[in-house]
């Protein structure tokens, strides 16, 4: 009888999805069986205080019916546990001090065997590989088994029972499920999951025996040891009507029953596309590709960017004829077709687009100077110095920035901010082979130009005792100049100084001399002179130990010797 249930109700179910597969269907309806086994942990509310109740074996399947997100379920679950005694009787004493030496328990495993019905809802990523489920269940459960007796007794003495347990018989009792499931499909049909659940039972009627539901011996605790009360049982007659509840983890696999129909009914069916985007002469993949599939008039049926193996898949489309195309940074790649002949049941048809443009792609990143910070908003200026071009492009969220550049060219680029002083880097693609590259990776620094602050300037160099600019020092000053254009409100400071050797006069003078004549240059370059104000410094300033009287090396000398700049704040 036992069996008798669950076989009737199975043979039930498959019945009905034997019927409902000659039926048409769409195909996001479909049924799904998930057989599970698991662990449950069970809370037996009925005041035993000197009885656990262990947790077991959870076995079950779940037969569901879907209707896209909403379905309906049936649930079959079979969970054992069982009681223990943990009445202390270890040193237990009678009450006129006799020890008792042997302990006899018996404990019946408890048998619970649930039916149950409800709704269900789900989400399904839009692959339909994964799929995250809530089903509610109510029904009826049996529960049987669960008598514990724990008996004590002293040599040549009567036995005496000291805790007891009828258990239960229990053929109907009301219970609720709430169980979460997390199913991966490998394919269009089987898939593993794992989950948990949820479970009580309402007003489950204990057992009586002898006219006893349950009952322990009481006993006082003195000095370390436990003593019986002079014969104080304390049972209690009438059955406690309890709950029972249990929480319970498991896994197991999905069988998913989809509805096939006959070959000619392309719209019926849906199939799988993966479209692969790949460099022509490298073979790279290429991630962040917009691939766009159209049906035979040209009209758009699905859109995707390809992932970081340069992979984009369309899922649940119809068996027809296809044309991919596919753009990379604003060049187009060379597309395909997908015919309709080539798509199979329960596979994914592989097509490939391919990115034969002979240029480069530069790939920039705008930072915080001796920092890894990102700078959004930055405007980057790329200028091809071979054929006088120029391009400009944003900084994303992340710093980053993307241009399309050719091959043997010398490319100037900077980035404009305002209160940033750019870097300006060169680069040529006469160094780079496009049969092994695609992809010209640079970074680009902005100091930042907060007011008062001192940013050194590189490579401003004076010939021994001379003022004048080299025309080596002019690729520097004119980095300066752009930056005074890019932010029109700003005036600045700039500053020589040099080392401690010669006279304080002597190098107060020089470098006022070498300071006037970067003010007179950058002034030259068309920023009003009213805007730069030009000091020397001399030694006054040193950037180490090395002052007067000091023995220093020609290395560390070299460090204070310098030209610096700085934004005026305003007064």
């Amino acid at each position: 009888m036992k069996l008798f249930k669950p076989l009737f109700l199975l043979i039930i179910l498959l019945s009905g999805i034997s019927a409902w597969s000659q039926v048409n269907h769409a195909t996001d309806n479909y049924f799904q069986i998930s057989p599970r086994i698991g662990y449950d942990f069970p809370t037996y509310h009925n005041n035993t205080p000197y009885i656990d109740y262990n947790g077991g074996l959870e076995a079950g399947i779940s037969v569901d019916y879907y209707w896209n997100w909403i379905g309906v379920g049936i649930d079959i679950d079979y969970i054992k546990n069982s009681p223990e005694s943990i009445y202390p009787t270890s040193g237990l004493l009678d009450f006129d001090g006799t020890a008792f030496t042997t302990s006899t328990i018996t404990e019946d495993g408890i048998t619970r065997i649930f039916y149950g019905i409800g709704p269900d809802f789900q989400y399904r990523n839009a692959s339909r590989n994964f799929s995250a489920e809530l089903n509610t269940r109510i029904g009826l459960a049996s529960i049987k088994g669960g008598r514990l007796t724990h008996d004590v007794a002293a040599p040549g003495g009567t036995t005496v029972p000291v805790n007891f347990h009828a258990g239960y018989d229990v053929g109907s009792a009301v219970t609720f499920k709430l169980q979460t499931r997390f199913t991966y499909f490998f394919n269009d049909n089987w898939g593993i999951h794992a989950g948990a659940y949820y479970m009580r039972h309402l007003n489950v009627t204990e057992s009586v025996e002898s006219g006893v539901s349950t009952g322990y011996h009481e006993f006082n605790s003195d000095q370390g040891q436990n003593i019986l009360t002079q014969r104080t049982y304390r049972q209690r007659e009438e059955p406690c009507d309890c709950d029972i509840s249990s929480v319970g983890v498991f896994a197991g696999i999905t069988y998913k029953l989809n509805k096939h129909d006959s070959e000619e009914c392309n719209v019926c069916d849906k199939y799988n596309l993966a479209v692969t985007a790949r460099d022509k002469f490298t073979k790279e993949l290429l991630p962040d590709t917009d691939i766009v599939l159209k049906d035979t008039e040209g009209n758009i049926v699905q859109t995707g960017k390809s992932n970081a193996y340069g992979v984009v898949v369309f899922n649940d489309i119809n068996k027809d004829d296809y044309t991919i195309e596919g753009k990379l940074y604003d060049v187009n790649l060379d597309g395909t077709t997908a015919v309709k002949n080539e798509f199979k049941s329960n596979e994914t048809l592989q097509k490939e687009i391919v990115y034969s443009d002979l240029n480069f792609i530069l790939k920039g990143k705008a930072v915080v100077c001796n920092t890894t910070t990102a700078l959004d908003g930055v405007s980057v200026i790329l200028n091809n110095l071979t054929v006088a071009e120029q391009k400009n492009t944003m900084t994303d969220s992340k710093g980053e920035f993307i241009f399309n550049v050719k091959q043997k060219a010398t490319y100037s680029l900077r980035g404009k901010k305002a209160n940033y002083f750019s870097q300006t880097e060169t680069i040529s693609t006469e160094n780079y082979d496009r049969s092994t590259t695609l992809f010209v990776k640079l970074e680009v620094c902005l100091e930042e130009a907060d007011c008062g602050k001192a940013i050194a300037l590189k490579n401003i160099l004076y010939d021994l005792d001379k003022y004048f600019i080299r025309a080596d020092a002019k690729p520097e000053l004119n980095r300066l100049v752009q930056f005074m254009k890019d932010n029109p409100g700003v005036s600045i400071e700039i500053s020589s100084h040099t080392d401690s050797r010669g006279s304080n006069e002597y190098n107060k003078t020089l470098s006022q001399n070498r300071a006037s004549a970067a003010r007179d240059y950058i002034a030259s370059q068309g920023i009003n002179a009213n805007r730069v104000v030009g000091i020397g410094y001399g030694e006054t300033r040193l950037l180490n130990r090395c002052a007067d009287g000091t023995d220093c090396s020609a290395a560390e000398h070299q460090i204070n010797r310098r030209t610096e700049m700085k934004v005026i704040c305003p007064e």
